[in-house]
This record gives C-alpha cells, structure tokens and sequence, in this order.
C-alpha cells in the first residue's frame, strides 16, 4: 500500500491532510500558535513521525511529538507557565535521553528545530546544543 501524503492544501481548494490538522491542533494545545511553526517544518515533522511508524502514527503521538516542539521553540519558562511543572520535567527528561539516542525521533525533532532556527536560546544553553557535528 503506497504511503499516503501530506498536503498543506492550495488556496483554499485542496484541504490540509489529515495528519498536518492533528499536528496543528496539538501544537495549539500545547500552546504553540501553529503559525509560529513554518509550513516546511511541519511538513517534516509529519514525515518524521510516518517514518518512525510503519503504519499511520497513532492519534497519541501528535501531543507528545507537539510538545517537546513546543519546549524547545517557547523555552523553559513560557512552557512551564503554559502546560505546567510535570510537562516541562518531561520535556527535559525527553532532551536528554534524545542526546544519549541520536537517532530516535526526539533527537531528530531536536535536531530539526535547531536548524529550523526555531529553538529557545534557554534550552540551546541549558542542554548545550549545537547542529554542528563534533
């Protein structure tokens, strides 16, 4: 079965694929404006996750994949304001298992936000972040 694609829609007369709705509707719940998330990177988050699920990724994976977005582009602060204490302790726990496992999904998201230009200056400092390799 050929995989099934993503789509951001074309003015106003194709719709968004269904996966790109789930990403933005957990996005929004995790207090992240969709809008603040260039339509590229969401494009690639998507295919990130299809990638990491040989099927279709469940319903369950867009809120967590949206919020360690959300961490990494609101930063520590604004993130513990918006979803709370334990979200943010997971978040972190997240971060740093992602730099023990370079090639899990966390870690590519990681990586994706930092050459999107999207990640919190706090959280580049806090964990020591870079894109580049070595």
């Amino acid at each position: 079965m050929a995989a099934r694609r993503s789509s951001p829609g074309f003015l106003g007369l194709l719709g968004r694929s269904g996966d790109l709705r789930q990403l933005d509707a957990a996005l929004r719940q995790a207090d992240l404006h969709p809008a603040l998330v260039p339509e590229g990177v969401k494009l690639t988050i998507v295919n990130l996750m299809k990638d990491h699920w040989p099927d279709q990724p469940p319903a369950s994976a867009y809120p967590a994949v949206a919020g360690l977005l959300a961490y990494c582009v609101a930063g520590p602060q604004t993130f513990k304001q918006a979803n709370g204490r334990d979200p943010k302790e997971a978040a972190e726990r997240r971060i740093e298992s992602a730099l023990d496992a370079p090639d899990s999904l966390d870690a590519q998201m990681i990586l994706l936000a930092l050459h999107a230009k999207l990640m919190n200056a706090d959280v580049i400092d806090r964990f020591g972040l870079s894109a580049d390799p070595g």
